[in-house]
């Protein structure tokens, strides 16, 4: 199982009342997806009723701007 979709079930179970696309959002937030594998886990777990079909692409570039990390939070690595 992908970590993506390993992610987005954990939430999903411990939250039974969330949407599909909230859980998504809590799976990806600040863990530095890359935008096809968004694309990809999106639609294959979103639920097509949980957001607006002429909105989609929008809701794309929300989440991938979501995945990426802070800059303050970012971690130094020292070699």
């Amino acid at each position: 199982m992908k970590s993506l979709e390993r992610r987005f079930n954990n939430i999903t179970e411990k939250n039974p009342k969330w949407s599909s696309y909230i859980c998504f959002t809590e799976a990806i937030k600040e863990q530095n997806f890359g935008e096809q594998i968004i694309h990809r886990w999106f639609n294959k777990l979103v639920d097509k009723n949980d957001y607006a079909k002429n909105e989609k692409k929008a809701v794309l570039r929300f989440l991938v701007g979501l995945s990426k990390t802070p800059r303050g939070k970012q971690k130094i690595i020292v070699n």
